[in-house]
Formats: C-alpha cells, structure tokens, sequence
C-alpha cells in the first residue's frame, strides 16, 4: 500500500465543511455538536461548529424497516445527510432553495424546485451577471501553457466549438476538470513527474482507487409496500458508521478500511433499477410477472467501502488509444486488492445479518469475491480519487496542503484528485472542504503576494 495521512487537520476543514454545507442547504442533524454527542446524528463524527441548515429529510420506508433492524441490532443509525434542501432555505450567496418533496426525479435529473445542491441551484445564478465572469461553453482545454522554465503557467490551450485552437493567457490557473481529467491534463502538459509503478518514483497518476461496494436485495412479501419511486437522491436514506474507517476494531478481521451501510432507495427507474430476484427468469412473460410481483415490494441495503492505494495501481496516458484530437487517452490500470474482498465480505456479512432482521420473503448479496476483477462496465459510483495527490512535500505529493502544485505555483488543482487514497462516504464534502480552505489562503495570501504558499 502507497496509503499516507492529509497536511490538513479536520478542526482546520471544519468550517469549510460548515459553509459548504450552508451553500447547499444540506439536510441532517448533527450528531457532534461543539463536541456534545446528541442523539439522532452520527456518534462517530468530528465536532461540528453549527448544525445542519436544513432538519433531515423524512425516510422512506425501507429505511424506516432498517432503522427498526439496526436499533434491535444495537446499532446507532440517522439520516443519511443529503444535499437536498429539506424546506425552502437562503444560502450563503443569497440564492434561495425550496422544499425537497421526495418526487423521485432526483438521481441523474435536474431539479425543478431548486432544492437539490448543484452549481446552477446554489451559486451561478449569483454570478450570472458579473461583469468580471465570462463562461465559454464547449471549450475543449488540452493544455496548460507554461514559461520557459517551467514554474509558471502562461496559459491555457483549448479548442472551441468550431475546432479552433486557442490560446488563453492568465496569471492563475485552477484546474478542476473532474479527477480523472485532473490527471490527464497535468500529464498531457507535462507538469510533474509521471507515475513509474517499477521504481516507485514520480507524482502524476499515483495511488488511483475506487470503492469497493456490496449491496443485499431484500424481497418482502407484496403487502409491503415500499414505493421506491418515492424519495430523491440521498434524501430518505437511513445509514449507520460503526464498521466504517476506525469506528470499530480491525486487529481481527484482516483488513484496514471499512464501510458505510445504508437503506433507501436513490430513485425507482423501472427499467435500470427494478429489482428481482436472481432466481427469476430473465426474458418472456414470467420475467415481466416477476417485475410486477417485486417492483413495488424490494429494497437494497447497501455497503459502501473504503479503497487503499497500492503501489501498481495508477493512472498513465495511453499508448494507442487517442481521443478526436489525436490526444492520448487516459489509461486506468487498477484491479482489486484481498484488503478490499476481506473489508467487502466483513460489511457484507453485516448487511445480510440486518436485512434478516428485516424479515423479507428473501434475500439475495451481489459483492466482489476473490477472483472477481475489476470490470468497468458494471457501475457502482463515481466515486474515483487520486492522481494528484495532497502532501507534506514534492516527494510523496503533487499539491500541497492549500491544493497548489508545487512545480507550478501559479496552478491549483481542485477535486477528488487530491485523495491519497479512498473513503466510504462520498467525496464531495472532503474535496469541497479542501477547495473552500484553498480558496480562503489564495485570496488572503497569494493574490497578494504569488508564489509558493509552502516551502519546500
């Protein structure tokens, strides 16, 4: 394992976690509150300076069944926090969101109450009519421009709508193109050092990982009406943390990581997410007899899993394979590791053991075993990190503790690219946090003096 420690404290994120949870209205309750544990949150969280901005979301009822099951386990769940404004909320910005109402159309869909957090609900419709913004869309960047010696980024080199190359220049580049074209842009620009998985050494591409996740179908009898068109995301959604990071003793079990381990349902599309079971047939009429005897009355119970960064598992530019410019691609070289099927079959083992004190008719586990590969036409998250990582130095690093790159000082790097390794809860509040702390130190500091805001 390639696995290292933040260059940043929780206490120094946490007001970066409160903001950005008050930019998105997001809806929970706290469970750490200045340091007081307070029932209905998460026992297991860091202190909290502020409460959530929204009261949870009501539960669906499947998570309602798991809430029962895990009590009588004597497991402490709560809602699951979700960036669903819970009842009509002003943000920070001014921007105002209205009441989640479960409509079903959330996961994948645009939100027509403008309750769910996303750039063009909670920021952009103040910035709309700046004068110092302009947004060029279908702006296609291949690369970062640098001066001769290679400290200082020139520019960009991007393509327009029209297939015309352009070349514009600036003093600051932040780069937050999604972490996996965080990666490919550093490398086709030649910035840093790429990966080598045989010496060990360079920066550009190391420690890539995933999440490896487990999911158990429940098959309740059809006078349990679960509804799964009911709910909207994350919103509904009952979740319980005690097998996730260090919240339990691994010295046993074989493994480090862990899993958060949830109910509800992130929408009902009747085609990808219907559920039967895998004993049903699979085509004529008595598969379209199993949709209707289990579509309304089925529900997962899923485990979400940390994954550790390994030595031979990374991100390089292509060889063969170009994209319509004749730009390498990028290329994923990743496969599972016995950490993550020893933490997938321990979380497992927990689901299935809730999920029989829920009592359905029957139950069905779909994990990763040992000899399962990697295989990315099976979808589990976009949950994928690492690439460019966060550090204490060049040596083990591409960007440091306020997310600037430490060959290029005028260039930032924002996103999930910046993990050292995976989590079990989603990335978006860490990376948000990190890009708010990064934000505060440039507008303080490096707008008024540029250059390195850490010495090597």
């Amino acid at each position: 394992m390639t696995i290292q420690d933040y260059p940043v404290s929780f206490e120094e994120l946490e007001p970066h976690f409160d903001h950005f949870e008050k930019v998105c209205g997001t809806s929970g309750i706290a469970g750490n509150l200045r340091g007081e544990i307070r029932p209905g949150g998460n026992p297991f969280e860091g202190a909290r300076s502020d409460e959530y901005p929204t009261p949870p979301l009501p539960p669906i009822y499947a998570a309602e069944l798991f809430e029962k099951a895990t009590a009588e386990l004597g497991y402490k769940s709560f809602p699951q926090p979700s960036a669903n404004s819970s009842i009509a909320f002003t943000n920070p910005y001014g921007v105002r969101l209205g009441p989640c109402n479960l409509c079903g159309f959330c996961e994948r869909f645009g939100c027509f109450l403008y309750s769910k957090a996303s750039p063009q609900t909670t920021i952009l419709p103040i910035l709309a009519n700046r004068p110092n913004l302009e947004v060029r869309t279908s702006a296609y960047v291949t690369r970062i421009l640098r001066d001769n010696n290679g400290k200082n980024a020139t520019g960009v080199l991007y393509i327009d709508e029209d297939g015309r190359e352009v070349e514009q220049p600036t003093d600051l580049v932040v780069l937050s193109a999604f972490q996996l074209h965080n990666v490919r842009l550093l490398l086709l620009s030649g910035i840093g050092v790429p990966y080598d998985p045989v010496s060990g050494e360079g920066i550009v591409g190391k420690n890539y990982a995933y999440q490896m996740n487990s999911v158990t179908a429940a098959y309740f009898g059809e006078d349990v009406e679960i509804n799964p068109f009911i709910g909207a995301g994350a919103a509904g959604l009952r979740i319980i943390d005690e097998f996730n990071s260090d919240h339990f003793d691994h010295q046993i079990h074989g493994f480090i990581g862990g899993s958060s381990i949830f109910a509800g349902a992130t929408g009902g599309r009747p085609i990808e997410q219907m559920m039967i079971p895998p004993n049903a047939p699979k085509w004529g009429k008595e598969w379209m007899t199993a949709i209707r005897r289990h579509y309304r009355h089925s529900a997962p119970i899923g485990a979400q899993g940390s994954v550790m960064s390994y030595r031979d598992r990374y991100l390089s530019l292509d060889p063969t394979y170009t994209d319509g410019h004749g730009l390498p691609l990028l290329r994923l070289t990743f496969d599972w590791h016995n950490n993550e099927y020893k933490m997938a079959a321990f979380s497992a083992a927990r689901v299935q053991e809730i999920v029989r004190v829920m009592k359905p008719e029957q139950q069905a586990t779909l994990l990763m075993r040992p000899g399962d590969h990697y295989d990315v036409r099976i979808y589990q998250s976009t949950h994928t990190t690492g690439g460019a990582i966060i550090g204490t130095n060049p040596s083990n690093s591409f960007i440091n503790r306020y997310s600037q790159s430490w060959d290029v000082s005028n260039l930032f790097v924002m996103g999930a690219s910046a993990f050292p390794q995976n989590i079990g809860y989603n990335p978006t509040g860490l990376l948000a946090a990190l890009a708010y702390f990064s934000a505060v130190k440039i507008r303080a500091s490096y707008l008024k003096s540029p250059g390195p805001l850490v010495p090597t």
